[in-house]
């Protein structure tokens, strides 16, 4: 892990070596204990697992700890429940919890949050960020830390109201959706406003605003209703001299310019999204943060995962804020032979 390196390549001031992060690799207990020797599991007591979770990231040279603190928790428990498939290791995320408080397209465009959630205590916010930056710090001291917000717009309209429902409403009403958009974005923006207080070096702003396949509905209502919030969202950040990322699934390329344009200085990447794009109009004035496939480490051969990193490296290299990273995690089903690999191809291609 290297502070110094991740906030170089945040403040676009190229470090020697090209950083990296990852995700979920922190979880994989056999993965760890290949690199670490310690006899961790999913068994272990929680200080147990965090001494191996730290010492892992330290050899395996994390920049950044990505990190959010805003969840569906802010919903009191009023959202819809979706179920979860297996991913963490044992099945320990898999549920079969499944109901809505919706039935109907027009119980979810009266929908009010304001109504039904109310208004936040500001300076509760403010300490809430700060203490969850705080931890992480405390936790990861050799890395960049932040704290930000994962129901942002999209994702908070969909834990609310499930895929089913969202799509329904939307489809029926595309205007009446905007507006039930703009009454949610007027909601969680008193959370940017805290963020904004919190005054935080690092912030993350999470909104899983495409599926693989791209824009889930036509642009230009994200165009209306979605990034023009993101704008009012980003602005007080920036006035408060947070460096913004922004993550989302899928493919986003069609919005890349649209979210630089709204005020972020980072994007975090899955390999659907068009990396190459991004270095090409973006790779000196922002940072990026990707795109190896998790798909190749899973049932790559040797010359795949080699290839795959050579791909990326090629691509981000010659960029000041270009982090490596596997862009879709690497889950626990990952076989360690494989990721062993490809750490040990990342540390030869990393050196500038």
């Amino acid at each position: 892990m290297s502070y110094d390196d991740g906030w170089a390549a945040l403040n676009l001031e190229m470090p020697a070596r090209v950083p990296r992060t990852e995700y979920s690799a922190e979880m994989h207990w056999p993965l760890i204990r290949a690199v670490t020797g310690r006899e961790t599991d999913a068994s272990s007591s929680p200080e147990e697992q965090q001494a191996a979770r730290v010492a892992f990231m330290r050899a395996w040279h994390y920049d950044f700890c990505w990190n959010t603190c805003v969840y569906r928790d802010a919903f009191d428990g009023f959202f819809t429940r979706m179920g979860h498939a297996e991913y963490q290791a044992g099945g320990a995320d898999f549920s079969e919890e499944r109901g809505s408080p919706f039935s109907t397209p027009e119980q979810v465009l009266a929908f009010d949050p304001w109504e039904q959630y109310g208004k936040r205590d500001h300076a509760t916010l403010v300490r809430m960020f700060q203490d969850n930056y705080q931890a992480a710090c405390a936790n990861y001291p050799d890395a960049v830390n932040m704290s930000g917000i994962y129901i942002t717009c999209i994702s908070g309209l969909l834990e609310i109201f499930g895929w089913d429902n969202l799509l329904m409403a939307l489809g029926a009403d595309p205007a009446g959706f905007g507006a039930l958009t703009n009454r949610y974005a007027s909601w969680i923006q008193q959370y940017f406003d805290a963020l904004a207080d919190a005054r935080l070096p690092v912030v993350m702003v999470h909104d899983d605003i495409t599926w693989t396949s791209g824009p889930f509905y036509h642009p230009d209502w994200y165009r209306e209703y979605v990034f023009p919030n993101y704008h009012k969202f980003f602005d007080p950040l920036r006035d408060g001299g947070s460096r913004i990322l922004f993550t989302s699934d899928g493919n986003y390329t069609e919005f890349v310019d649209d979210i630089v344009a709204a005020g972020a200085h980072g994007l975090v990447l899955e390999p659907a999204t068009d990396m190459a794009y991004i270095a090409g109009k973006y790779g000196k004035t922002h940072v990026f943060i990707g795109n190896g496939d998790t798909r190749i480490l899973l049932q790559g051969s040797r010359a795949a995962i080699r290839a795959e990193v050579a791909r990326c490296m090629a691509i981000g290299k010659e960029c000041p804020g270009f982090f490596m990273a596997v862009g879709n995690h690497i889950p626990a089903n990952t076989p360690v032979e494989n990721a062993l690999y490809y750490n040990e191809v990342y540390e030869e291609f990393s050196r500038r």
